[in-house]
């Protein structure tokens, strides 16, 4: 049996929509991420971005389990002298709500030179409303 290298010129990227109210952002994410890296698809192939888009709506209605919302702790730093920043989950979703669920999905994807071209492929909306109606996205059923 001959193992299947998909070219660049075969893939045909399909657009996902997933409704992120009342899931969890971990389970989701792992769900999201498993579409960007195209794993979901016999096509899969590891060197190459063979994954689809995916739509987020409703990023302000995901939860996090148990007390993460005060202890889940998100730091950056800037690479000066006392500049690290931190910011809990709870004041990450003040700020932006799509940013909690990005950040858990920017983990999830292979540390390598296609992580930043996956995530592109990902467009969060706080909202309901997006302006991705032309690509005609289907439904992602996810179990989280």
């Amino acid at each position: 049996m001959k193992t299947l290298m998909l070219k660049a010129t075969e893939h045909n990227p399909k657009w996902w929509i997933v409704d992120a109210t009342d899931k969890v952002v971990g389970r989701l994410a792992t769900e999201i991420s498993t579409v960007l890296m195209g794993k979901h698809s016999p096509q899969y192939t590891p060197h190459m971005l063979s994954g689809d888009f995916v739509i987020v709506v409703n990023a302000d209605k995901c939860k996090l389990t148990g007390s993460k919302w005060q202890k889940k702790v998100y730091d950056k730093y800037t690479g000066y002298a006392g500049g690290r920043k931190t910011a809990t989950a709870e004041e990450l979703h003040a700020k932006n709500p799509a940013l909690v669920l990005e950040h858990a999905v920017w983990r999830m994807l292979p540390k390598n030179k296609l992580q930043k071209q996956m995530m592109r492929r990902l467009k969060v909306y706080a909202g309901g409303q997006h302006e991705h109606q032309a690509q005609q996205p289907q439904e992602l059923k996810v179990n989280a």
